[in-house]
């Protein structure tokens, strides 16, 4: 990695801020549903606590609009932060002003501080450079860890990171920045890149960036139909985007495109109707395309049983629906099997990384981003404000 690490710095009896992404799933009683992003930044956290530096973490949760929301605080992530490292967290009541330097100035070398939500200010949204310097100003250096909000510039990302000698990456961000730099920038061959997810509009920057990478490129999920509609298909009531059609039209061509040959229709969305499947070009007026069929299937495995290095960004079809979730499950079953055999298997985009999850398969890949739309600003070559910051090596 190009980039400074926070193994680099010399944190010892520092104050560290670490901007962390707790942006965590919660249900109506305000109970975390999945602690995933909790975990994920435990070894930036451990590491300085271990090493005698003041750990200060700062996260946003939910879009609470730049206001107070106690259906956004992140009392309950520092509950569940103090269970999973065992010792108690300090909670500060907001994340500038005197309750955050008060509980700042309380804490010694080896603890932890989590502030309140940072968008509970508008400023943060906003990379307001007064919001930036007050959330400095608790700091000695700066550490970021959220990949998830690398591609934001927000005070808490990037403002604050400059008024820094020595900005660095948290072992989280190290970790994205390393698995997505070496599938973008050196990857061996054969590379395959799968994109689905249900939008063209979502996806074709990343698709034509990949393009001039890849051997092969899998298309799956709802953007398959703009592709269909330029080959002058009837796709009866599948969803596309008119709008983008020429965009299709532009990519048809390309030799490397793979579409699906098959399609598993369905009347209902539910399924509950009456499922079927049948040919790419051959879908019934009142039928909708919700997920690939099993020849495509079958075919993308045994492109994949080969690859040595993998790219996958959205599922294949509803998987949320089992009867719809066999193309998703099927794929991500063919990239376990290549990462078996040595392959380089990189997942972004959280419904993609959602579905590994549900099959039981994310840790049997090579890396999951934690981050959807960062990680796809990645592939499709953008620089990301919060990773250009830090300073390099």
């Amino acid at each position: 990695m190009r980039k400074l690490s926070v193994r680099d710095l010399d944190i010892k009896g520092k104050k560290v801020f670490v901007r962390v992404d707790f942006n965590v799933p919660m249900d109506e009683t305000g109970k975390i549903r999945s602690d995933v992003r909790i975990r994920a930044a435990l070894p930036t956290i451990e590491y300085i606590v271990k090493n005698q530096g003041l750990a200060i973490l700062a996260s946003h949760l939910g879009k609470p609009k730049g206001k107070k929301d106690p259906k956004y605080s992140l009392k309950p992530v520092a509950q569940r932060l103090s269970e999973l490292i065992k010792k108690s967290v300090l909670f500060a009541e907001d994340c500038v002003g005197e309750p955050a330097e008060k509980i700042v100035k309380q804490a010694k070398p080896g603890d932890v501080v989590l502030l309140e939500n940072l968008r509970f200010h508008a400023e943060e949204e906003k990379n307001d450079p007064i919001f930036a310097k007050a959330l400095a100003n608790l700091a000695d250096l700066y550490v970021n860890d959220a990949f998830g909000t690398a591609h934001r510039a927000h005070a808490s990302t990037e403002g604050m990171a400059k008024l820094f000698e020595k900005p660095a990456a948290g072992f989280l961000m190290e970790k994205e920045i390393n698995y997505l730099s070496s599938v973008v920038e050196s990857p061996k061959s054969p590379f395959i890149a799968v994109i689905g997810g249900a939008k063209v509009s979502d996806k074709s920057a990343v698709i034509k960036n990949m393009l001039a990478k890849v051997d092969n490129l899998l298309l799956g999920g709802g953007l398959i139909f703009n592709f269909y509609k330029a080959k002058g298909y009837e796709i009866g009531k599948s969803i596309w985007e008119p709008e983008l059609l020429e965009e299709a039209k532009s990519l048809i061509n390309e030799k490397k495109i793979h579409l699906p040959e098959d399609v598993m229709v369905s009347d209902k969305t539910d399924g509950q109707g009456v499922n079927e499947t049948v040919s790419a070009d051959k879908i019934p007026n009142d039928r909708a395309g919700l997920d690939i069929g099993p020849k495509t299937i079958k075919k993308y495995q045994e492109l994949l049983c080969n690859a040595k290095t993998i790219v996958w960004a959205g599922p294949m079809g509803m998987f949320e629906n089992e009867k719809f979730a066999q193309g998703t499950k099927g794929v991500a079953e063919a990239i376990v099997d290549a990462t078996k055999k040595g392959a380089i298997t990189v997942v972004g985009g959280g419904d993609t990384v959602a579905a590994l999850e549900k099959f039981g398969l994310a840790d049997k890949i090579s890396h999951a981003s934690t981050g959807g739309g960062a990680s796809l600003e990645f592939l499709e070559g953008q620089t990301l404000p919060g990773i250009a910051v830090l300073k390099d090596k």
